[in-house]
């Protein structure tokens, strides 16, 4: 009988991941400035429960003891973002040598403990002062985001190599600029909107300029995206099916990922979006289309899609009972990993990828011995797991995984009502506790294989 060992390729990266906003706390220390995610949390009704990530984890005081509870683990790579108002909190101008301080003694931490550090130069947190100025609807924000990933890669390139640009547009902009869901909370005209992403575009066009210019030898740098709507995964692997998915998988992906990949915005989203259409100036799409070295991928959920029975894509309704994370969009999909990774290849042509985030919000009960048994969790990424391990076995070069997240945090809107960690906190005494599955966890990355 042939066995399945789900043994990965030697040299694939295993890592955690976290980001400034919603573990750093210290949203006033040392010179930060307010962040849109600070302000936004203050609006009554917009955070669950009123919370703000003013705390958080409180990784700005406690970085040492995170890392050391990461190494403890044995993982040996952790992706983390830098946040912008720390380091430039006028978002031009003056440099916070203050912030920049905290990064190098971040870096330096977990260097000294055997582990890789990734950067997100963007995840979410932009300046304020920026936001008072029209954030990501005017090009001048794009603009201050060249200054400031060239001064984040020349302080910290002599120790970071791996980079990603910005993270997951369709989440700032369309959950912050067109439904307001998200921080800064705006519902703008579809022609904003396509402005605001192409803006979001441009800086992550000035971020790959930055890490070539001043990353040093053997820096690398890409792009962190997510699917809105999910990916699209076929309802069956006949060839219509498929045709199908990956049909809807360019419609709802073509407005970033064809500047990005194919350097320019294709003839359909133009029509679609006729007066609303971006400005695009001279310039613009060499910049954003400037080569990468692998894309990230954040993966959660998928949709699965057939051929109609008019020759269209058909997204085909989740059944009440089906299975279902602790948030609404988190259906319980593995094949998002495998069909994400193939159509991100060959209907873009995207060479390597990372996944940079996949997890699941489950509700955590910790057991009278003090143990967090969340087989909930360890099942869901070791299903996802065993679908990426699929990817690559068939020859796409997926090249590393990071767990999200390291441990529990500010969930964004839903505060800190929703568990996505390895590792429980307890956030009135911040005590750290591994869960079940940031062990079995730690045992996959060192065995390289599923167990």
């Amino acid at each position: 009988m042939s066995r399945t060992s789900y043994q990965f390729p030697e040299g694939f990266v295993w890592g955690v991941a976290a980001a400034s906003a919603q573990i750093e706390g210290a949203a006033a220390e040392d010179g930060k400035s307010e962040s849109i995610w600070d302000r936004f949390a203050t609006i009554p009704g917009k955070v669950k429960r009123g919370d703000t990530p003013s705390v958080a984890c409180d990784h700005y005081h406690r970085y040492e003891a995170d890392a050391d509870l990461i190494a403890g683990l044995g993982i040996r790579h952790y992706r983390l973002s830098v946040a912008w108002p720390r380091v430039i909190p006028g978002g031009v101008g003056a440099v916070n040598e203050g912030g920049l301080r905290f990064y190098d003694r971040l870096i330096d931490a977990l260097l000294a403990r055997g582990i890789t550090p990734w950067v997100t130069l963007f995840h979410w947190d932009l300046p304020q002062c920026l936001e008072d100025r029209g954030g990501w609807t005017v090009r001048e924000t794009a603009d201050a985001f060249r200054p400031y990933a060239e001064t984040v890669v020349k302080r910290l390139g002599d120790r970071v190599k791996d980079w990603f640009t910005v993270n997951e547009i369709p989440c700032f902009i369309g959950n912050g600029y067109e439904n307001g869901t998200f921080a800064p909370g705006r519902k703008e005209p579809k022609r904003v909107v396509n402005q605001a992403y192409h803006h979001a575009l441009l800086a992550h066009g000035h971020g790959v300029a930055a890490v070539r210019e001043f990353g040093g030898p053997g820096a690398r740098v890409g792009w962190v995206h997510n699917h809105l709507p999910a990916p699209q995964i076929p309802a069956t692997e006949t060839e219509a099916d498929i045709v199908a998915a990956q049909t809807l998988y360019e419609q709802t992906n073509r407005q970033l990922m064809g500047p990005v990949f194919l350097g320019h915005y294709p003839d359909a989203f133009l029509a679609e979006a006729g007066a609303d259409a971006p400005e695009v100036r001279p310039g613009d799409m060499k910049l954003i289309s400037e080569p990468t070295d692998f894309l990230g991928l954040n993966l959660y959920a998928g949709d699965f899609v057939r051929a109609g029975r008019d020759g269209r894509p058909e997204v085909l309704p989740f059944p009440r009972g089906y299975p279902k994370g602790d948030l609404w969009w988190i259906n319980i999909t593995p094949q998002t990993m495998y069909w994400a990774v193939r159509h991100a290849a060959e209907v873009f042509g995207v060479k390597s990828t990372y996944i940079t985030e996949n997890g699941a919000a489950f509700p955590d009960d910790v057991t009278p011995e003090g143990e967090i048994l969340d087989l909930d969790r360890q099942q869901y990424i070791r299903a996802y797991l065993a679908e990426l391990h699929r990817a690559s076995a068939e020859g796409f070069d997926v090249k590393g995984y990071f767990l999200w997240s390291f441990m529990d945090n500010f969930e964004w809107a839903e505060g800190y009502e929703k568990r996505f960690g390895a590792v429980y906190v307890d956030y009135p005494t911040q005590t750290r506790t591994p869960k079940l599955s940031a062990k079995w966890y730690a045992e996959v990355a060192r065995l390289n294989r599923l167990v």
